[in-house]
């Protein structure tokens, strides 16, 4: 693996397990979409959460914990234990104990140990648990996104698992697993779904239907690489296909792609139209859910992402840490609004942010895109 030195043992790790909980999502998501089952609860915030936020959370947690010692892993991760622990949820929790030891038999496909014994409730709830540190500008922390875009996995489209290794208040690794992000880029603009029913209609071209990938970086090794996802009966064997990618070299608005977040929620799609308009981009926003736009600048699919959200969302580092990495090892720039490197030092949030989040696939673009914030913030209803 490329990267080798001071963070080549926890990439390895990061990435394999990356790779196995991509399996245990699309296993769940099968479910969820060819059924009405109750998988499916809301958080406090009435964003969906699955049996699979919780699953990969604890797998996760499982097998870093089992690596590198139970004392030496703090885990920054979205979900908590506090709905599953309710009596009404027994049957949901029994449900994530069979998910995790299902996936955790399948350790060994993955280059990774599988525990002696099946886990029980205890130590699933342990597991998920342990994920409570807040980060912080001091020593070692994994940060664990284990589904992005829950809206878009329980509908069927596009995810991400999101893991990244902060060290001193500086993301040093990223890990993006894509499970349903195709291959083929034109796929993007339509709903997995609609793909995934065209290719049952006839045989598919593997060329056109080939999807899922786990997205890689290392910081300052000026590289990012992609791997294809295993399925069948296949093993993880090193270096799995990967290839290096990298950001696209388009520097014209007029050519550009931009990518958006789906959910209106926590977005002001108005002033990112206002934005695209002030620049100069001509062509329809690429609505994607979850850090798959990251992944789609690092891979050059698109060369613009910008996220302006709504008062009072606070934007948090699990949503950001692993495809700011990637991008800017490919060859990109992560930015607030303002031009200032994003902070991941101080917490759980990413404080501090002028107006919002913007990546691009290199400077010249990024010039354009934060004058153009400048000329349109002044007319946004914000």
């Amino acid at each position: 693996m490329d990267g080798e030195g001071k963070y080549a043992r926890e990439l390895d790790v990061a990435v394999r397990v990356v790779h196995m909980a991509c399996a245990l999502c699309q296993r769940v998501q099968e479910g969820l979409v060819s059924s009405s089952s109750g998988q499916v609860t809301s958080k406090d915030d009435d964003s969906p959460v699955t049996i699979a936020d919780w699953s990969v959370q604890a797998t996760v947690s499982r097998i870093l914990s089992d690596i590198f010692g139970d004392n030496n892993v703090s885990i920054v991760a979205e979900e908590d234990v506090q709905t599953l622990s309710k009596p009404e949820s027994t049957d949901l929790l029994a449900a994530v104990v069979n998910t995790v030891n299902e996936c955790l038999a399948e350790a060994p496909r993955y280059g990774l140990p599988t525990p002696a014994t099946a886990l029980d409730t205890f130590q699933i709830l342990e597991a998920i648990g342990r994920c409570n540190s807040s980060g912080g500008p001091t020593g070692r922390h994994w940060v664990l996104d284990p589904i992005d875009g829950t809206l878009g996995f329980v509908r069927g489209d596009q995810y991400a698992v999101a893991l990244a290794l902060i060290e001193d208040g500086k993301v040093m690794i990223g890990v993006l697993g894509c499970p349903n992000y195709p291959m083929n880029k034109e796929l993007l603009n339509y709903p997995y779904r609609h793909h995934q029913a065209l290719s049952k209609l006839s045989k598919p071209d593997p060329d056109i239907w080939e999807k899922g990938c786990v997205i890689y970086a290392i910081r300052s090794s000026g590289k990012a690489w992609m791997q294809p996802l295993i399925y069948g009966d296949m093993k993880l064997e090193w270096p799995n296909s990967a290839r290096q990618i990298h950001v696209s070299c388009i520097d014209d608005p007029a050519l550009a792609t931009f990518c958006e977040s789906v959910e209106r929620n926590n977005t002001n799609h108005s002033l990112t139209a206002g934005v695209a308009h002030s620049m100069g981009l001509r062509k329809k926003p690429l609505r994607v859910y979850s850090m798959v736009k990251y992944a789609a600048i690092a891979r050059g699919d698109a060369e613009i992402f910008m996220k302006f959200a709504r008062s009072g969302y606070k934007e948090k580092i699990w949503d950001h840490a692993a495809g700011v990495v990637i991008v800017e090892e490919a060859g990109g720039v992560v930015t607030d609004a303002g031009g200032r490197s994003l902070d991941f030092s101080r917490g759980v949030y990413l404080e501090g942010l002028d107006r919002g989040i913007v990546a691009c696939s290199g400077p010249i673009l990024l010039e354009k895109l934060i004058g153009a914030v400048y000329a349109s913030w002044d007319s946004s209803n914000l």
